[in-house]
């Protein structure tokens, strides 16, 4: 009887271990992706100054639009948090659309050879921050996903495990891109 006893509270500490264990390196993995991702953000806003200053002399009538981005940009570097983050994310690529909308009128802008290698870091930055944030919700799904399941969410609420924030894309963003494919201009 007694080594009943034993062997039931044997694996009972082996599942405590392994689950708290488990839930702790989930929350650590989750801290990394979120630093991969400030890392493209901050690669994101190395690349803005850049671009408004190329762009300053061809766009003399859009400084305000130019501002707005500049502003946005500092928002975004001030943003705390996940949620925050996201937001200001949002408005600074609002105002970067804006830009390269704007951009369209300046043909000289548009063959500037400075202003395509900045567009095409940009897009490479985009697309890499895009890549980051996926995998930073896969691993908060998978984070709150164990915080919420039998019997891990016992364990989950006894230690103090909280979920996590997804970084959400703003509804605009989710819109599909209209193309325009004829020849007729």
């Amino acid at each position: 009887m007694i080594f009943v006893i034993w062997a039931i509270v044997f694996i009972l500490g082996i599942w405590l271990i392994s689950t708290y264990n488990g839930l702790t390196a989930l929350r650590l993995r989750l801290q990394n992706a979120w630093r991969q991702v400030d890392v493209q953000l901050k690669r994101r806003y190395d690349l803005i100054p850049n671009l408004v200053e190329t762009v300053k002399g061809y766009m003399q009538y859009e400084q305000d639009t130019l501002q707005k981005v500049i502003d946005a940009r500092s928002q975004a570097m001030a943003s705390k948090g996940v949620k925050e983050a996201a937001e200001a994310q949002n408005a600074l690529t609002q105002s970067l659309n804006k830009v390269f909308a704007l951009m369209e009128n300046y043909p000289d802008l548009k063959a500037s050879k400075n202003v395509l290698e900045l567009q095409e870091e940009l897009t490479t930055t985009e697309n890499q921050i895009a890549f980051a944030r996926q995998y930073y919700n896969d691993l908060v799904t998978q984070y709150n996903t164990k915080q919420q399941i039998f019997p891990s969410n016992i364990l989950a609420g006894l230690f103090g495990f909280k979920p996590s924030e997804f970084f959400e894309v703003a509804e605009s963003e989710k819109a599909l891109p209209r193309v325009n494919l004829s020849l007729s201009r």
